[in-house]
């Protein structure tokens, strides 16, 4: 048996191709030329790691890349995210083949709503509408209304009428912003990220101390103390714009720092500095966005594996909440 032959017979174990990668070969250049062979498109999360999102055809949050695979026409989608982002390109586009580096790289938020036990807790407030963040699963998303993202979440709850329940899911944080910001009275799913999660409100009290110039901004994921403390609270485009535009030239930044560098380069010459964690560890990056290398990359592409596959049912049932949200975030001008 070949190598290649075994790296796909242990593909489900490893979650990758467990493939050795010639450290001679420019990896950028080679995965540009495999891109154009293959009529590819490379989607990535600003979480990504520099090297990932240097190479791809487009890096932004959740929304954007939702609508960047529902228009592309390349024939493959790499997806340079956590697998219920891949999902959601296969629901939009279930004639291509959407490939992810590492089928292991999934999502605490999206694990956090556990179908079976949704299915159950729904069934409790039969009139109320179902709006679920996007880090949900395929089969979660079969059970929601409407899909949001953290960039157009409130155009959404504001889109219901006011007489009809909400049960919002899976992220609790950004449902009990949402409640604050709208005003409804939300049924909320008890789930978190891990991430947003480990942020310190003592220790980020500590920094904006020792920093006095810089601004606290904030993700909505992040728990209501942390946010209570923030200037500005956004999505990770959100917080990238806000960062772009304003007078300040220092920040504290409270989400996954994967977006420091896309900040980094978007504004050079201002003084970016990561919320610390709970912890001395880097317990505020996502383990799962950071499963992805450039090599992973590089012997996904070439082989077009693991390849991201739905059952039909999922694909069919789940894409109306999808295209719920991209409907309104269009009306929105999002």
């Amino acid at each position: 048996m070949s190598a290649v032959d075994q790296a796909i017979k242990n593909l489900n174990r490893n979650g990758f191709l467990h493939l050795p990668v010639d450290k001679s070969l420019n990896l950028h250049e080679e995965i540009i030329k495999l891109k154009k062979e293959k009529n590819a498109i490379i989607l990535a999360h600003y979480y990504q790691v520099p090297a990932i999102q240097d190479i791809a055809d487009y890096v932004g949050d959740s929304l954007g890349l939702a609508q960047k695979a529902e228009a592309t026409d390349a024939d493959i989608i790499m997806f340079a995210g956590v697998h219920f982002m891949a999902e959601t390109a296969k629901m939009l586009n279930p004639g291509k083949k959407v490939l992810l580096p590492d089928l292991h790289a999934g999502c605490s938020l999206a694990d956090s709503a556990p179908p079976e036990l949704f299915r159950d807790f729904k069934a409790k407030y039969p009139n109320h509408l179902v709006v679920s963040y996007v880090n949900s699963t395929a089969e979660l998303k079969t059970m929601t209304d409407i899909c949001c993202t953290s960039s157009n979440a409130e155009h959404v709850i504001n889109s219901i009428p006011k007489d009809k329940g909400i049960i919002f899911a899976p992220d609790r944080n950004l449902g009990a912003y949402l409640i604050k910001k709208t005003g409804r009275d939300m049924v909320l799913w008890h789930g978190v990220c891990q991430v947003h999660e480990m942020f310190s409100w003592e220790k980020i009290a500590g920094a904006m101390a020792e920093n006095p110039e810089a601004e606290f901004i904030a993700h909505p994921e992040c728990q209501p103390v942390v946010l209570d403390m923030a200037t500005y609270i956004g999505s990770t485009s959100g917080l990238l714009n806000h960062v772009r535009t304003s007078d300040k030239k220092e920040f504290i930044v409270a989400t996954e720092p994967g977006i420091l560098y896309r900040m980094q380069k978007d504004v050079p010459e201002k003084k970016l500095i990561p919320a610390p964690a709970m912890t001395s560890c880097a317990c505020n990056e996502c383990p799962f966005m950071k499963l992805n290398t450039m090599e992973k990359l590089y012997n996904s592409l070439k082989y077009e594996l693991p390849e991201v596959t739905l059952e039909q049912r999922l694909i069919t049932e789940g894409r109306v909440c999808i295209d719920r949200m991209l409907e309104i975030s269009a009306k929105a001008g999002l």
